[in-house]
């Protein structure tokens, strides 16, 4: 009888820790968002923004929840030929949980999803001449995740309108694309300017 109920309770021990109960879809806490990342996918409704040479194609390398509730974001992208570090500040909106930029217009964006030990997805709006873009990245505490995680970006850019098509998949991108390897041991502290 002891042998069953020992593994009655070993089952249910599995059964709970094989649910994902680390994904968090709403009140997220930003300072567990704190820390280094991988851009693993970007997606944009204008694909041209997200492939080689567009404006939304970054690295990122960091993201730090600063005291004042915004955040501080720390990239490297290709500009002119040239590998650059970008380093913005995104303020909280009136709206919790919203943050805004200034970079190639005026963008507003927002957490849709996290494992704060693996990933984080962002949703964004780009307000530029006139146009609305909205897009979605993928980052990742590693230089990639699993398909499942692939996966379920997918499905959101898919449920915000956003075609298959139009997912870039950054985990295989070269250093001269200013992708900037790192091992999570040793951490980039520098970057090519």
């Amino acid at each position: 009888m002891k042998l069953l109920l020992l593994c009655l309770g070993l089952t249910l021990v599995c059964a709970h820790h094989g649910e994902n109960h680390d994904v968090v879809t709403s009140n997220f806490d930003m300072s567990k968002i704190s820390g280094e990342w991988y851009t693993i996918l970007l997606a944009s409704g204008v694909k041209e923004k997200v492939e080689e040479q567009g404006s939304m194609r970054m690295f990122v390398e960091s993201i730090q929840a600063l005291d004042n509730s915004s955040l501080l974001l720390k990239y490297h992208k290709k500009i002119n030929g040239e590998c650059a570090e970008l380093i913005f500040v995104g303020d909280e909106t009136e709206e919790e949980g919203v943050y805004s930029l200034s970079y190639d217009g005026y963008n507003e964006f927002h957490v849709v999803e996290a494992d704060y030990n693996d990933y984080v997805i962002f949703y964004f709006l780009n307000y530029h001449n006139e146009e609305i873009t909205q897009g979605m990245e993928l980052y990742a505490r590693k230089p990639d995740v699993s398909p499942q995680i692939k996966k379920r970006f997918e499905e959101l850019c898919k449920n915000h309108g956003i075609p298959e098509e139009n997912v870039q998949d950054l985990t295989n991108a070269v250093p001269s694309e200013c992708f900037l390897p790192r091992s999570p041991c040793h951490p980039v502290t520098s970057s090519v300017t």
